[in-house]
């Protein structure tokens, strides 16, 4: 059911707008997540568009990324890039005509103006005004230029940028998460939205895109909290000039993600790298439930949910404006609990891609392999925190005999002369059976070691486990040595010796 209590009688229009530049990043991920919940918890609409309007630093690459991580995380759009829609096209570089149009309208109804200050003498204003104490912004020189003036200087083979005519007011609003907010009309001055080539910017194309596609909500970092009065100018002179519905969004800016030594998370920190924790094995349900962590909680006394129940409890006003700290360790145990609530079978699913990465299965799985794939998940299922941690305690399964390794550190604190006697022994115990099964194998194992050297089992098996696995971490021994079969077993063994 659509809620419309916060958009006066309009449904909830939210969007999701990145730069196909570089990897995805997990403060993106935290901004498409909120805004997501958002539109869905108020049964609105959700867009998804991309601004790829700086031809340096776009790519075709980065953008295809964006979309395969919206929905590898399942946040699913509405309209937008892929999918279509009324309000289209949804990417900016294929927009130029509309922002050429508006601006042109702005600069009709004298809302803006065209600015020919070349780059020496902004500066030299700016340090001036720094010089004298006052705001460094421009100062409006240009603002009022006669059409004498305008030709003088298109005659020296000046190209203007497009500047928009701040109203000379304090720009007050409510923000959702930080609450009533003003900027003083000193600090916001006149400022560029299409560049002397012609190319619209980000203040102009931002909003434009928000007022044709109908955005009732902007959520966003806060980062982007100084150009919010410049934005709200746009919009009431949009209403002018008929762009959109005449009508202004509401804001609201997340706090920042900071990492590691509390300064803000950036594109080139590891942890920042939303692709990385796909490819290490996070479920994207684990990601989300740690990223709605990163200032929101479904409760006090609650840290794991399910991305449904943040959206039937998502309220942005509970939002904590002050900064969120990212804590991998955190992220990682909140993932190994999404991976417990997961059925054995879904978990055996998922694994499949991350054992075709490493080499260990093909394109097409073969019965034997998903068979022992089947049987060995149970054995790892509560044991593991990310996907991949599985694929290297079951990779002694799936190796082939001429690949199969023993890990050198824990050989030799385990595979000494004390630990190939232990070997010894298990080998001869096991050689002995003829009943290959979990229970007989036990039985034997404890017999020949436990009982028979006198060992406590974690001295008797530590070296039965780094022979026949390869670590000293793996899934139980005795099931292990079942699924690896007899003759694996024996042999590995037996290279040990």
């Amino acid at each position: 059911m659509t809620d419309t209590t916060l958009t006066g009688g309009k449904p909830v229009v939210a969007r999701f707008c990145p730069s196909p530049t570089g990897n995805p990043h997990v403060g993106m991920a935290r901004t498409a997540l909120f805004s997501w919940a958002f539109a869905r918890h108020h049964g609105g609409r959700f867009v998804f568009r991309v601004e790829d309007t700086d031809a340096s630093r776009d790519s075709e690459e980065s953008y295809q990324l964006l979309v395969d991580v919206m929905r590898w995380l399942g946040l699913d759009w509405d309209e937008g890039v892929e999918v279509g829609g009324p309000n289209g096209p949804y990417r900016q570089s294929e927009r130029m005509d509309v922002y050429a149009d508006v601006a042109r309208k702005l600069l009709d109804a004298g809302l803006a103006y065209k600015a020919y200050d070349t780059a020496e003498e902004l500066e030299e204003r700016r340090e001036k005004a720094r010089a004298e104490g006052r705001p460094s912004g421009y100062d409006g020189l240009h603002r009022d230029l006669t059409p004498e003036q305008r030709a003088a200087y298109e005659a020296e083979g000046r190209q203007p940028v497009i500047r928009f005519k701040m109203p000379e007011k304090d720009w007050t609003f409510d923000d959702l998460v930080r609450g009533p907010i003003t900027f003083g009309a000193e600090n916001v001055q006149d400022f560029v939205i299409v560049r002397a080539n012609g190319h619209p910017l980000y203040t102009l194309t931002n909003p434009v895109d928000d007022a044709l596609m109908g955005i009732t909500h902007v959520l966003r970092g806060e980062d982007l909290l100084s150009s919010t009065p410049r934005q709200i100018a746009l919009y009431e002179a949009f209403a002018e000039i008929g762009v959109g519905d005449g009508s202004t969004p509401r804001f609201a800016h997340l706090p920042y993600v900071l990492g590691s030594g509390n300064r803000k998370l950036s594109k080139r920190d590891p942890e920042s790298n939303l692709l990385g924790y796909r490819d290490e094995g996070f479920l994207p349900e684990g990601l989300l439930n740690y990223l709605a962590l990163l200032g929101w909680s479904i409760d006090a006394e609650r840290d794991v949910f399910t991305v449904a129940e943040m959206v039937e409890a998502f309220d942005i006003t509970r939002v904590n404006p002050n900064p969120a700290r990212f804590d991998l360790a955190k992220c990682e145990a909140i993932n190994g609990d999404h991976v417990r609530l997961l059925p054995t079978e879904e978990v055996e699913r998922r694994l499949v891609p991350y054992f075709q990465a490493a080499g260990l299965f093909g394109d097409e799985v073969s019965g034997e392999q998903a068979a022992l794939l089947a049987a060995a998940t149970p054995l790892v299922h509560e044991r593991m925190g990310k996907l991949t941690e599985a694929v290297e305690m079951l990779r002694f399964l799936f190796v082939d005999e001429a690949d199969f390794t023993v890990d050198e550190t824990d050989a030799a604190k385990q595979l000494d002369e004390k630990g190939r006697a232990v070997v010894k022994a298990a080998h001869e115990a096991l050689g002995a059976l003829d009943d290959w099964t979990t229970e007989a194998i036990e039985a034997a194992l404890r017999a020949s070691l436990v009982d028979g050297l006198g060992l406590k089992p974690r001295l008797a098996f530590g070296p039965v486990r780094v022979a026949v696995t390869g670590r000293r971490v793996s899934p139980p021994l005795f099931e292990s040595l079942e699924l690896l079969g007899r003759e694996r077993s024996l042999s590995r063994l037996s290279a040990v010796l």
